[in-house]
């Protein structure tokens, strides 16, 4: 499959500025869900790269450097976990992209986004893509830069509670990380109305 078929139909309608949107850590106990927005120029290569999840870490770690590198523009967008137990995670994703989405426009004037598989309410035109980022090169360079982005801030946490493995489960609940939970508590961070979170909190009262 083509991952530039979205994009050159775009640019067949004279439109320049195309943003891909993902997310990353909706399904972690811990920490915020993170997403990103990438413009790339139209004679970006990077041989291999696909959505974030088909990809090793390592090949991760090289890619998203790259990406923000050679980039026209990317941001950032983020939900903590108050916000995430306050609104859900499905309107906490799009709160976060909305954010991200508004990074790059305060560099470049966005013309149009392409959002792996949710629909948004934009002021600029979008398309939603189920499965975007295996089908598009801009989402896929957004979920690259999101995941690494996550996976930094959990290999941080690692280093201050190393008992809880985030490095490893990055905040999944694996049965590693929900017998750490069960043996050390919960620290900051964690999400409250998460199944295994809710549980703990309604056990210790």
């Amino acid at each position: 499959m083509d991952l530039w078929s979205y994009e050159k139909e775009l640019y067949q309608q004279g439109i320049t500025y195309i943003g891909g949107v993902d997310e990353v850590g909706r399904g972690p106990l811990i920490g915020p869900v993170v997403t990103a927005c990438c413009v790339l120029p139209k004679d970006f290569v990077l041989e291999g790269l696909t959505d974030s999840k088909k990809l090793s870490e390592a090949k991760r770690e090289k890619f998203a450097p790259y990406i923000m590198e050679h980039a026209i523009a990317y941001g950032i967008g983020m939900c903590t976990p108050e916000e995430i137990d306050e609104l859900n995670i499905y309107e906490a994703t799009k709160v976060a992209m909305k954010r991200a989405i508004q990074e790059v426009q305060k560099k470049i004037p966005l013309e149009h986004v392409l959002i792996d598989a949710m629909p948004l309410e934009l002021d600029i035109p979008s398309t939603s893509i189920i499965k975007g980022d295996a089908k598009s090169i801009s989402i896929a360079a957004a979920s690259v830069i999101a995941k690494v982005t996550r996976d930094h801030m959990m290999i941080e946490l690692d280093q201050k509670y190393p008992q809880y493995g985030f490095k490893s489960h990055k905040g999944y609940p694996t049965k590693k990380h929900l017998e750490a939970i069960q043996k050390y508590g919960l620290i900051e961070g964690y999400r409250k109305t998460y199944g295994p979170v809710k549980e703990l909190l309604e056990k210790e009262g």
